[in-house]
């Protein structure tokens, strides 16, 4: 009889056309498209100095692209035409559109290359969405 871990799932992986504002916790393979780095700052932390490092990246799928935002260690895996599994991703927005980002809790691996063709012409970072209220009356 096999033991499973309870406090383990088996991650599902999502396409990048199921990813929607306002989401979090997801795990999807991607190639990145292109990389630039657009901050690079030293930050005094204690008595050293931390490099603080941003790029905007676009990575995708079979499905669409979208601006995957990678922060310091994670900007190195960020090589054209490299493929990397996303773990715990989340959706951020900016100026109304959708960001896709990794924090502290989860990862960025460089995975086995895949052999997806990107859709590059379906950007979901593109899309802008409206923040509506909704008042229950």
């Amino acid at each position: 009889m096999a033991t499973t871990n309870p406090g383990l799932r088996k991650p599902v992986f999502v396409k990048v056309d199921q990813l929607r504002p306002g989401t979090s916790g997801h795990t999807l393979t991607v190639k990145v498209v292109s990389a630039k780095l657009v901050l690079q700052k030293s930050r005094p932390d204690g008595n050293q100095v931390r490099q603080v490092r941003i790029a905007e990246c676009l990575v995708g799928d079979e499905t669409g692209v979208i601006v995957f935002t990678a922060r310091n260690e994670q900007v190195d895996l960020m090589k054209e035409g490299v493929t990397v599994i996303l773990r715990n991703a989340k959706i951020d927005m900016f100026k109304g559109s959708m960001r896709l980002a990794v924090d502290k809790w989860g990862r960025v691996e460089p995975a086995e290359a895949a052999d997806f063709v990107v859709k590059e012409d379906n950007n979901f970072s593109l899309v802008e969405y409206e923040l509506v209220n909704v008042i229950d009356e």
